[in-house]
């Protein structure tokens, strides 16, 4: 069995259910290097904060590797297994550098037996001379070489080589977003997404060499006429093999594709699974391991190239939220469901990282709703609590837009079926999982459109008799948050109280201060900037319907946070406080949401008091 350094302390007496859900020690799926996969590299709570853990597998020695404040999440392992490279920012804020620690730690050895790895690592830069940026992905090569992808307000997208002792070359630069892919297994050629094309939902891959020149270019949206979307998969991971793994959405869904830039022979593959399916090398380049999402769920296949076949990975229904197939030909996944909390299992057989201390007590099912909307048929999950309905009812709107609520563990809707309520998360047209046209059906209307779909779900919900009436929660963070204060004026007479994390709130201003990226984003959803269709931002600004609101509101904001800023939050809140309106607001001091377990918990029981107060509970 492995062990975590560090844990919460034991589980109290008197501790409810839905504090252990977030104070139980929770990890990520361990990614491992290339070149030693014995070194792996993970995230875990178990101090109280996300932090990333270096795990020598061949030792079973684990060593916290970052400590921060606010909790560190994005981490990679040179191929080599002898670096991890983590991206360090300000309390939140996404805008810093990367550095880099030896896996071992300080004054150790990888794999030196018992007790290595007790001395704090020592961090520098990694790639010195880069100053800081958001980031827009990281390759690293077995040569030393890494490519840092770069993004600010004032350049637009860059992408850096950078040589050990050498001054970092630019080799890409645009006003659109861009990042890094992948780079080959020799070094040579490197993969990149870019939308210079202007539409950010939809990128194109261009394979260059290190010198910036262009190998190759695949490009599905001819211009911008079609809206059909790329992504980088990544290169076969074999010596000499410069097949390139492509996701595409040619056929209406994401589906794979393999591309060799060197030639422009592209392999289509005999992938037919309804909903969308992503895949990754086995290691041997003999295969895929193929994750296949389909209505809140997803599975696990081999695809064998030799054979041209599917072959289905076993594990239970529920949701796989990450693979990797290891060098042995096992599979490794992260699956929880939304009664069982989350564990790393393997197809060898039971759990591969267990971390010790208090478990996650486990909560309802789910149950699948399908409810016609003026888009079509919207998918809905529905936790229900213990007793008869109608029950108050919380309509927790996902993030996103581009990303849809699954049949996984959270524990977030659990707390509140603890305190009696029904739970009800909305798949709305714009979420992943249900084809191209869904996902992409947001353009122009923004909000306006999910708010359809949510009130379609709403009238089920209170006619099969599920939900009171009198009594419904409009909830959400980040997109999430926007579409509760956009809901709560535009659809005032339906929600009774309103709980909006790290929300939009006052579209403009948002898109005047959000980091380079998400401006872009707002560019393809709205077609243009506030100055080029200002009746589409006012349209869709929650700050254009406030003085429409009714319900109770509850707003938490980051301070630091650079996707949804503070300012236009207050901007918000000021002209609730100008009439009067019933609001309350947190604000606290990290970025787009906290990963202090603490603070989460503080976030979760200021929203249940609410609720409560305002609901008569």
């Amino acid at each position: 069995m492995t062990e975590i350094n560090g844990s919460l302390s034991a589980s109290r007496p008197e501790m409810p259910d839905w504090e252990k859900r977030f104070r139980a020690p929770r990890v990520s799926l361990p990614d491992w290097a290339e070149d030693a996969p014995d070194h792996a590299l993970f995230v875990s709570n178990a101090t109280g904060t996300y932090e990333l853990y270096a795990w020598d597998r061949a030792t079973g020695v684990q060593r916290q590797a970052t400590d921060r404040p606010n909790g560190t999440t994005d981490g990679v392992l040179s191929p080599d297994g002898e670096s991890i490279w983590w991206f360090s920012d300000t309390d939140g804020d996404e805008f810093g550098i990367w550095m880099r620690q030896p896996f071992a730690g300080a004054g150790t050895e990888s794999g030196s037996g018992s007790g290595a790895g007790s001395e704090k690592a020592v961090d520098e830069p990694g790639a010195p001379g880069l100053a800081p940026s958001y980031p827009a992905g990281l390759a690293l090569g077995r040569d030393g070489t890494a490519i840092v992808g770069r993004s600010t307000d004032e350049d637009g997208s860059s992408l850096h080589v950078v040589r050990p002792g050498e001054e970092p070359v630019v080799i890409y630069r645009h006003r659109e977003s861009a990042g890094v892919g992948d780079l080959s297994h020799d070094g040579t050629l490197l993969a990149i997404e870019h939308t210079e094309h202007g539409d950010a939902m939809h990128s194109a891959v261009r394979v260059l060499r290190l010198d910036g020149s262009t190998v190759a270019e695949l490009d599905d949206t001819e211009g911008g006429t079609k809206e059909l979307g790329l992504e980088v998969l990544g290169f076969a991971p074999v010596e000499g093999d410069s097949r390139l793994l492509i996701g595409h959405q040619r056929r209406g869904r994401w589906e794979p594709i393999v591309w060799n830039p060197l030639t422009g022979e592209q392999t289509e593959l005999a992938i037919e699974l309804p909903g969308d399916v992503n895949a990754e090398w086995y290691a041997d380049g003999s295969g895929l391991l193929v994750a296949h999402s389909f209505e809140a769920r997803s599975e696990l296949w081999r695809y064998d190239f030799a054979k041209s076949a599917l072959i289905q990975v076993d594990t239970p229904a529920g949701t796989v939220s990450g693979a990797t197939a290891r060098p042995d030909g096992t599979v490794e996944y992260l699956w929880s469901s939304a009664a069982s909390p989350s564990e790393v299992r393997s197809t060898a057989g039971g759990v591969v990282l267990d971390p010790p201390g208090l478990k996650a007590p486990g909560s309802v099912p789910v149950e699948d709703a399908w409810v016609e909307s003026p888009g079509g048929r919207v998918h809905a999950l529905v936790q229900r609590p213990a007793g008869e309905g109608p029950f108050p009812t919380v309509f927790e709107i996902h993030g996103g837009p581009t990303w849809h609520d699954s049949d996984a563990f959270a524990a977030g809707p659990a707390a509140w079926v603890d305190h009696g309520y029904a739970v009800v998360r909305v798949n709305y047209r714009g979420s992943t999982g249900y084809g191209r046209e869904w996902t992409d059906a947001l353009k122009h209307r923004v909000g306006l459109i999910e708010l359809e779909d949510i009130a379609a779900v709403r009238e089920w919900a209170v006619s099969s008799g599920l939900a009171d009436p009198a009594k419904l929660v409009l909830s959400g963070g980040s997109w999430g948050g926007y579409l509760t204060l956009l809901g709560l004026g535009v659809q005032p007479e339906a929600w009774a109280v309103g709980l909006a994390a790290v929300p939009v709130a006052d579209y403009v201003t948002a898109y005047h201060d959000e980091m380079e990226a998400l401006k872009a984003m707002d560019r393809t959803l709205l077609g243009g900037t506030p100055e080029e269709v200002p009746e589409r931002f006012e349209a869709s600004s929650p700050l254009t319907y406030v003085d429409a609101v009714r319900a109770p509101v509850y707003i938490s904001a980051g301070l630091n946070d650079p996707r949804c800023p503070i300012q236009q939050v207050e901007n918000y809140v000021d002209r609730l406080a100008a009439r009067g309106a019933t609001h309350e607001v947190y604000r606290y001091d990290a970025g787009h949401g906290s990963l202090v377990v603490e603070e989460r918990i503080k976030q979760v029981q200021l929203e249940l008091d609410f609720a409560a107060r305002h609901l008569g509970r």
